[in-house]
């Protein structure tokens, strides 16, 4: 795997700081420029590389550029650069290299690509060296993209710890609305009901609500540049869920009249398909779905009573695959949801109760 000696990262907000934090983590020599003097400064200064200069010869430029504008970068960036490969990181592939290609621009030297990595905060400050880490990144060549140019931008998403994957734009477009675009847009309205509850309403908040709207607190802006770039595919998506919602709306109504049959099942079947799908997500490290038991442990509110706990699974010998925090509300205590693999569930419950945890039944 041969990694490009001069990368020019175009954008050094949380996308563009975390490749360049880490290729240089890697000895890669890495140069920076921003539309922003602060937000390019402020990289320079967290350790995502050097500025830009004009004696730079990139082997090649990263573009992480808002998707209204990524193709308008990327054909300068191609222009400026002419022994360079250029790719880009937006969410979006389709529009963007249909606007290339209409400008004919060299499309021979451009490999789009989407690193699915991002946290609930932006810009340079929250940038992380490992943000891609075992993440998947999208690389949608053209079909004039070339071979060379396809390697040398793989080679860099594997060497910031990415899990590849190839895909036709159209096609990523299509995936990335059901796993990404519209999740988003479910959290939003959902979260966008809790506006108008009374306080003792929203104090009901439990779990559930907290994992549906997580993501409700993204950027406006930048979402709707994405949703917008994206509107066909999320239409088509978005259809499909009408669909199943007024097939719901419908059974719920039906239950007003106790003369009417079906209308059950027909809830069932949709809470069903759910339990279907859900079961698809990847699990741990990408891996095939696998089903823990979750062992729910009361944790007192006070420091390093969580760090005890995490302690404690691991001395019973026991992976601990994933976390949940659930705080009760008006109480001194938090519950833990600890998933392991089944096998392991008895023996831990045993350990943890030895050992003085309010395991809960």
């Amino acid at each position: 795997m041969t990694l490009p000696t001069l990368v020019r990262v175009v954008g050094t907000g949380l996308l563009g700081t975390s490749i360049g934090l880490a290729l240089r983590a890697r000895g890669v020599d890495v140069v920076l420029t921003d539309p922003s003097p602060t937000a390019r400064a402020l990289a320079r200064d967290l350790g995502a590389g050097r500025l830009a200069g004009p004696d730079d010869v990139p082997d090649l430029v990263m573009v992480a550029a808002p998707p209204d504008v990524v193709a308008d970068v990327v054909a300068a960036e191609l222009a400026a650069h002419p022994d360079a490969v250029v790719t880009d990181v937006a969410s979006v592939k389709g529009g963007p290299l249909d606007a290339l290609r209409a400008a004919g621009a060299d499309l021979t030297r451009y490999v789009g690509g989407h690193p699915l990595a991002g946290r609930e905060r932006s810009g340079p400050v929250a940038a992380r060296a490992d943000l891609f880490a075992g993440r998947p990144w999208v690389l949608t060549p053209s079909a004039e993209s070339g071979d060379d140019a396809l390697a040398l931008v793989r080679a860099v998403a594997v060497a910031v710890g990415a899990s590849v994957a190839v895909m036709d734009a159209a096609e990523h477009d299509e995936a990335v609305a059901a796993v990404s675009h519209v999740p988003q847009i479910a959290a939003s309205l959902v979260a966008a009901r809790l506006r108008s509850l009374p306080e003792n309403a929203v104090a009901l908040a439990g779990q559930g609500i907290r994992d549906v709207t997580r993501i409700a607190a993204s950027d406006p802006q930048m979402w709707t540049q994405i949703l917008a770039g994206n509107a066909g595919a999320v239409v088509r998506t978005l259809r499909a869920v009408q669909a199943d919602l007024t097939e719901l709306l419908a059974a719920l109504d039906a239950l007003s009249d106790p003369s009417v049959t079906g209308a059950r099942a027909t809830i069932a079947a949709l809470v069903a398909s759910g339990n279907e799908g859900q079961a698809r997500i990847p699990g741990k490290h990408g891996s095939a779905p696998t089903s823990y038991a979750h062992v729910v442990v009361l944790v007192p509110d006070r420091p390093g009573e969580l760090a005890r706990l995490l302690h404690d699974v691991g001395s019973a010998g026991v992976n601990l695959e994933d976390l949940r925090l659930e705080h009760s509300e008006g109480q001194p205590v938090g519950l833990a949801e600890v998933a392991v693999l089944p096998a392991a569930e008895q023996p831990l419950v045993e350990a943890l109760r030895g050992l003085g945890w309010n395991v809960q039944a």
